[in-house]
């Protein structure tokens, strides 16, 4: 196991375990955070955990061209009264992400640092939010990192009414130019909108 030091560096992502636990410690910081993500590195750890940074393989990522929309979805987008907003309230969404209740998860992987420290990437364009609004009440939404190379580092997902969440991504997706969407581990949810498994190493051509 790698455990860092002040310095703002991380091992390669060759040398992650096989569940793809790579480095332990160091920090938040915006220079790292950036770091890491361009590298294909990200945090994921428990509120009572020192920083873990994973880099996982296979990677699970999303091609914007290959997005699933079942036909009820579609109807249901075509009807629905949600208003879907970019960046309107990024602190909301991810304070949101945070208290959200799932299933089989104790607790929140999204601590205040963690709040912090993203909202610090969000001010400096690195970081965006997606809002859904119904009846001037945020009810779903989502977050994550951009980039500015064509990838999409999606963080997490919330929803208070049901397809929230869903409809949150699917016109984010469909309104985006991006030639990539991370989504870092498999989820079921995602693996029924067209999300997939590559390599590691093709994730990481995408990155440069």
């Amino acid at each position: 196991m790698i455990i860092l030091s002040d310095k703002i560096e991380f091992p390669k992502v060759e040398k992650a375990t096989p569940e793809g636990l790579l480095a332990i410690g160091g920090d938040l910081s915006v220079k790292r955070l950036l770091l890491a993500y361009s590298s294909g590195i990200f945090p994921w750890f428990d509120d009572d955990e020192v920083i873990l940074w994973w880099s996982p393989n296979p990677r699970f990522v999303l091609y914007p061209n290959r997005l699933k929309v079942s036909k009820s979805m579609r109807q249901f987008l075509r009807n629905t009264d949600f208003k879907i907003t970019i960046n309107t309230n990024f602190k909301a969404v991810i304070t949101a992400c945070a208290e959200a209740i799932r299933p089989g998860q104790e607790g929140t992987w999204i601590t205040e640092d963690m709040i912090s420290a993203y909202i610090k990437l969000h001010q400096l364009g690195y970081a965006l939010s997606v809002e859904v609004w119904q009846h001037e009440q945020l009810v779903g939404g989502l977050y994550g990192v951009d980039l500015n190379n064509g990838v999409f580092c999606g963080e997490s997902m919330f929803a208070k009414v049901s397809n929230a969440s869903k409809a949150a991504f699917i016109t984010f997706i469909q309104n985006t130019q991006y030639k990539l969407i991370d989504c870092q581990v498999y989820t079921k949810h995602l693996d029924s909108l067209g999300a997939e498994e590559i390599e590691r190493e093709a994730f990481l051509k995408f990155l440069e």
